[in-house]
């Protein structure tokens, strides 16, 4: 088992950006260097307890998913090794699977979000008023319900600590222009339609998910980000799926409950994860892992 990162130090090139999970690197003009860390975030808030194994199991998710959606849209991979950008033994150490070198890329100022089944906070606004993100659905669903089809939700991008909002599509067609927010709202259901029919023949149904894009400097649109994990994903194990309760699950959503027992109000700073809670975490990011590629991964 490798020691579980919580920040990296890269000191031989630049640090640009550090998010939730992702601390990004200035390489060049055209690439970064992306490494995900062992970081957890829970409503928005950074938690202290790393999660062994998390960054790279994230990682080798998202490349098996990049591999298996690209011909529907490119994505940021360069194929460029990440130990070829750095000489200390220290620097090397922190990178191994964790880390992507990427194209750089212009992010677009939305979250792409695709639900295909009724939960969070889409449930309770749909119990509050019928709809989800404002998009009018059938009356008498549950809880756990499929939807007739799956539904694009964007939301705003919020700032590390802050909330992500929900917008419409007329005001993500303002952020990006109405051709872009179409092509962004079609590419991400087609995503979401492929990669949830793979994921239901491994026992994962996939409920919702979010994408982020980016633009070259020739408009071209790319997938950016990491995308169908158990950090941007809620996944449910179909063996235990009922229309009517919320189903347990492979993603963060098992400390989300946790946290939500302790009465933490969900402000800065997070407590810390009791040992078991944080071995119980990594074991399902592991068995999404498992149940998605057929394969084990030992961090």
């Amino acid at each position: 088992m490798t020691t579980p990162l919580m920040q990296s130090s890269i000191k031989s090139l630049k640090l640009i950006n550090q998010g939730k999970v992702r601390d990004i690197y200035d390489v060049d003009d055209n690439t970064m260097l992306l490494i995900a860390s062992d970081r957890l975030s829970a409503f928005d808030v950074i938690l202290p307890t790393p999660i062994q194994g998390k960054g790279t199991i994230l990682t080798e998710i998202a490349n098996f998913w990049f591999a298996k959606l690209g011909h529907i849209i490119p994505n940021h991979l360069t194929g460029i090794d990440p130990d070829s950008l750095v000489s200390d033994p220290a620097e090397k150490a922190q990178l191994g699977k964790r880390a992507l070198v990427v194209k750089k890329l212009k992010p677009l100022p939305i979250e792409a979000i695709v639900r295909g089944y009724l939960a969070g906070s889409g449930w309770k606004e749909y119990k509050a008023e019928g709809t989800v993100c404002g998009i009018s659905l059938p009356t008498g669903l549950q809880e756990a319900s499929k939807l007739p089809a799956p539904i694009f939700t964007p939301s705003s991008k919020a700032d590390v600590g802050d909330h992500d909002i929900n917008i419409t599509l007329d005001h993500a067609a303002k952020l990006l222009g109405k051709a872009l927010a179409e092509k962004v709202a079609n590419v991400s259901i087609q995503l979401y339609k492929e990669a949830a029919e793979y994921a239901l023949t491994r026992g994962i149904i996939i409920a919702d998910t979010k994408f982020e894009f980016g633009l070259d400097e020739a408009g071209e649109l790319y997938l950016i980000d990491e995308i169908l994990t158990p950090d941007s994903s809620r996944f449910w194990p179909a063996d235990q799926y009922v229309v009517g309760k919320n189903p347990p699950s492979f993603d963060k959503q098992y400390v989300r409950d946790w946290l939500e027992s302790t009465g933490w109000n969900k402000v800065a700073p997070g407590p810390e994860l009791p040992l078991d809670v944080a071995l119980k975490t990594s074991e399902k990011y592991r068995e999404a892992y498992k149940k998605l590629t057929g394969k084990e991964l030992l961090v």
